[in-house]
């Protein structure tokens, strides 16, 4: 019988762990996350471009509750603090 909890599509990311690799000389290196779901009960990796793994740092920082839908492979960034003048002044610094 199937455990109850592998059935579960939306889980609380608890826990993320992060790493970089290269890739060999001259190529660029690769990125990926690892999620931790509901305190250990289930795991995802996910392996975005480097300039997405900018802005996933950037989303981390700024919510406190994170989700992940393993049937979608999405990660839901819960309520963001937002500040415009602070958005603003970060958008411009990424886009030099």
């Amino acid at each position: 019988m199937a455990d109850v909890q592998d059935n579960f599509a939306v889980r609380q990311v608890t826990d993320v762990h992060s790493n970089w690799s290269a890739q060999g000389d001259g190529n660029e290196g690769k990125f990926s996350f690892q999620l931790i779901l509901d305190d250990g009960a289930a795991e995802a990796v996910i392996r975005p471009p480097a300039e997405d793994s900018f802005v996933v740092l950037q989303l981390l920082a700024l919510t406190k509750d994170l989700f992940f839908d393993s049937e979608n492979r999405v990660l839901i960034f819960g309520r963001v603090a937002f500040n415009a003048p602070q958005a603003a002044a970060a958008a411009a610094a990424a886009s030099r």
